[in-house]
């Protein structure tokens, strides 16, 4: 829950605005409406005081012009789009952090749905469009607050050429079960193993919760589930001591939560770094045990100039085939998408 919920003029002029505004209300939430539409900055002491600021707000706003121009999210989806920005979990590793501007206040958009009537100018005429829309906040995290997730669920119900992905580490699914979804969404939850888990993601609903709301989004609705396509982000996967053993047992309790056949995935995701996130990340978590220490990785450089740090190919090889086996013995009737 936010400690204090925001709203420009031009969010309350939206009937979704109005909308997420008697969802906090019902709450009993602080409520400000400012009396234009610019954000003021947040002030603190320090940069810690400030972010922990950023991440108790929760701001509603219109999504700016930008966002209705797609952007490609390749090996994920074909587009991504965005209903918020801004997380309210505390992951040490978190990837926004090098990629949001300012303090990590959450947005959520008011304009939802132009944003989503959008979207069918992206679609292929001769083949299925996916859409990711977890890139930039965990949809489930805030949907208690905005109801947007559940709306975009129900777009894509209808929308015949469209494929919706989204991602959470939160387990709050009840709203989500009885949705009119048309196998469109596909509903993943991102884990890790348990030591990373517990030190590395504050915040967020345990592995095993996560696990068994996505059970229940998968079981038939005849069995009280949602009936979705389901799947399951590993991320981010990191060589920890025994990392074998651990992920063994991430898998384990995997196949106790999903013990029948589904229309289930994976995906991939080793750590990486930037130098502007780990800055960032630094100044967020001083005190982390997140490992980011340059001359154990490689630099690796993209066409576009940017730079990241991963693990060198030997190790990747390493890890790539022990998850790709162990993963196949489990769930031969489950699709890696990707490894990354």
């Amino acid at each position: 829950m936010p400690e204090r919920v925001i709203f420009t003029p031009a969010a309350l002029q939206e009937p979704w605005g109005q909308q997420i505004l008697k969802r906090v209300e019902a709450l009993n939430l602080p409520v400000e409406k400012l009396p234009h539409n610019r954000l003021t900055s947040i002030k603190g002491d320090d940069e810690r005081e400030i972010y922990r600021i950023a991440k108790s707000t929760l701001a509603v706003v219109t999504a700016p012009p930008s966002s209705f121009k797609l952007s490609p999210i390749p090996p994920s989806a074909d587009w991504q789009f965005h209903l918020a920005q801004g997380c309210p979990a505390h992951c040490q590793y978190c990837y926004l952090a090098g990629s949001l501007q300012g303090p990590p206040m959450i947005r959520a958009y008011a304009n939802l749905p132009q944003i989503l009537e959008n979207l069918k100018t992206y679609a292929s005429s001769s083949d299925v469009t996916t859409y990711e829309v977890s890139c930039y906040t965990d949809p489930l995290g805030i949907e208690h607050l905005t109801g947007s997730l559940a709306e975009c669920i129900r777009f894509f119900g209808s929308f015949e050429g469209g494929h919706l992905r989204w991602v959470s580490k939160f387990d709050g699914v009840d709203n989500l079960l009885h949705l009119p979804h048309n196998d469109r969404t596909r509903c993943r939850m991102s884990v890790n193993a348990a030591p990373l888990s517990r030190q590395l993601e504050g915040g967020t609903a345990s592995v095993n919760s996560r696990l068994q709301a996505l059970r229940r989004l998968a079981l038939p609705k005849a069995l009280y589930g949602g009936g979705y396509p389901i799947g399951l982000v590993i991320a981010p996967i990191m060589p920890m001591e025994n990392w074998q053993l651990h992920y063994q047992n991430l898998f384990d309790s995997i196949s106790t939560a999903i013990d029948f056949e589904t229309n289930l995935t994976f995906e991939l995701i080793t750590h990486r770094f930037t130098p502007k996130s780990k800055e960032t990340l630094e100044t967020w978590y001083p005190n982390s045990k997140l490992d980011m220490d340059e001359s154990t990785r490689v630099l690796k450089r993209n066409k576009f100039g940017s730079s990241k740090y991963v693990y060198d190919s030997s190790l990747m090889k390493t890890m790539r085939r022990f998850f790709e086996e162990e993963l196949h013995k489990r769930f031969p009737f489950a699709k890696i998408l990707y490894w990354t």
